[in-house]
């Protein structure tokens, strides 16, 4: 249903350094670079960062998240720890999310700027 997703970044340097590492952890890499904005993905650019030069950092209560999907419970622990690494601060640990329909693991963290980011997982057991 989407095929890509973009968010916003007061420095396009510093957020690629971000992302480049966070990344990593879930198979993305640097695809696309250009003047303002650069694409990673896997075989073509699925996510993207833009520059707004002069965006203040996005509030909390935005309630706005974007969610990638991980192979395994290994994958949300790297993510989680290479955003950490990376600069980032996490708005929810590793862990289990039990909801009424379906059980899934997941990680959140904030970028540099204070998008809100996902990974997860939905374990067998």
């Amino acid at each position: 249903m989407i095929d890509h997703i973009s968010v916003g970044v007061s420095d396009l340097e510093r957020a690629a350094r971000f992302y480049e590492t966070t990344l990593a952890s879930l198979g993305l890499a640097r695809l696309v670079t250009r003047p303002r904005t650069v694409g990673f993905g896997k075989t073509y650019p699925e996510f993207w960062i833009n520059l707004r030069e002069g965006m203040p950092r996005v509030a909390p209560e935005s309630g706005v998240h974007i969610c990638l999907r991980a192979k395994t419970t290994s994958e949300v622990d790297a993510f989680h720890a290479a955003a950490l690494f990376a600069g980032g601060g996490s708005d929810g640990a590793p862990g289990i999310r039990p909801h009424d329909r379906v059980r899934y693991y997941a990680a959140f963290i904030n970028d540099p700027d204070g998008n809100r980011i996902e990974a997860v997982t939905f374990p067998a057991e």
